[in-house]
């Protein structure tokens, strides 16, 4: 019996913010823009847990602004494609598992970008889910685009909301950051969504959280396969959801680079700049189950695996790779889940940069 393989994107298979850097790109004070608004995400969808409301939705968002600009499908098809810099090592990985599994990518990226990815990785388009967007068939007014060019520029000088533990609710933020959200429900919800702009915020369905959990499901019944033979790898808060589920259906559910809400509801933390250590797990996984794999995370060490069922040309690889020390491979538990959550963090942004590794 082939298991199943879900890998996200972004983080586990490319370095990449794509929506960031096409923001940044094309947006004047871009960079601030996307990610006020990304925090801002994070406080809509795990803080105050608004209904209607997933993770991911910044990149539905982002789209007004993106349009005022002028960026169209062609830009994005080509800045996608120039831009793309993937995992070390991911290429093999990902050739490796499609022989040993039913290999799919589910993303909450632009489908621009996906299909760029694909190309580049000789990955089936048809086994990914991810933002179906044309962005060129929204018209909106020389007037409407003033509007929004004036809107991006308050929001960029707006301060990123910082996200402390133990607040549950709008009354819990410091003064500032309630206003902040305030003026973002005025602009997003009020002021866009009645513009003509604002039909994108209808439209557009971005596979955010509760998308990504849903999206896989659809793999297991595609495939005619329990969850508990599927094997999930995320790293952001678009993640959480599909982690709950799989791990609730006894599967496997890896953070790769993972920022907090990763290593929070994830079961093994892998800490890695190449993507050797994904293909070992996928390999001990796919082959003889889920007990086998968090058997030898309990014991990884290179004397453990060069007694394991890893497959000899994986493991020569990696300790080609890593002839020293090994990348940091965890068990995630309750005792060593902050410390986890800290040190994954801190290594996401060494991997990726510090300003995309900050985004949730």
């Amino acid at each position: 019996m082939k298991r199943v393989f879900i890998s996200d994107c972004e983080g586990p298979i490319s370095k990449n913010d794509n929506a960031f850097e096409i923001t940044s790109r094309f947006v004047p004070n871009g960079d601030k823009l996307f990610t006020v608004i990304s925090r801002y995400d994070d406080v809509l969808a795990d803080v105050l847990r608004r209904p209607g409301y997933n993770a991911g939705y910044t990149l539905k968002l982002i789209l007004p602004f993106l349009k005022a600009y002028g960026v169209t499908d062609r830009k994005m098809r080509e800045f996608s494609a120039q831009s793309l810099v993937l995992i070390p090592n991911v290429k093999d990985t990902l050739q490796y598992v499609q022989d040993i599994a039913h290999a799919f990518i589910i993303s909450t990226s632009y489908e621009h970008y996906i299909k760029a990815l694909c190309q580049a990785l000789n990955f089936p388009c048809e086994n990914t889910y991810c933002t179906k967007l044309s962005i060129d068939k929204y018209d909106i007014t020389e007037e409407e685009k003033t509007r929004l060019k004036e809107l991006a520029r308050e929001v960029s000088q707006m301060p990123i909301i910082e996200i402390s533990s133990g607040v549950k609710c709008l009354n819990d933020f410091p003064e500032e950051y309630g206003k902040t959200i305030q003026q973002l429900d005025e602009i997003f919800w009020k002021k866009i969504a009645n513009m003509k702009s604002g039909k994108i915020f209808r439209e557009v369905n971005t596979v955010g959280g509760a998308e990504k959990a849903a999206a896989t499901r659809s793999v297991a019944e595609q495939v005619s396969i329990h969850l508990s033979n599927v094997m999930y790898v995320g790293d952001s808060i678009t993640d959480m959801e599909t982690f709950k589920l799989v791990k609730e259906n006894e599967g496997l559910a890896i953070s790769f680079n993972g920022n907090q809400y990763a290593i929070r509801n994830a079961e093994i933390a892998v800490l890695s700049e190449n993507s050797i250590v994904t293909a070992i797990i996928a390999d001990v996984f796919c082959r003889f189950g889920k007990r086998e794999i968090l058997g030898l995370m309990e014991k990884w060490n290179r004397e453990e695996l060069e007694k394991s069922s890893v497959s000899p040309a994986l493991l020569n690889r990696l300790f080609e790779l890593y002839p020293r020390e090994l990348p940091k491979v965890k068990i995630i538990t309750n005792e060593n889940m902050e410390v986890l959550a800290k040190e994954s963090s801190e290594f996401r942004k060494k991997v990726r940069g510090e300003v995309i590794g900050r985004l949730g």
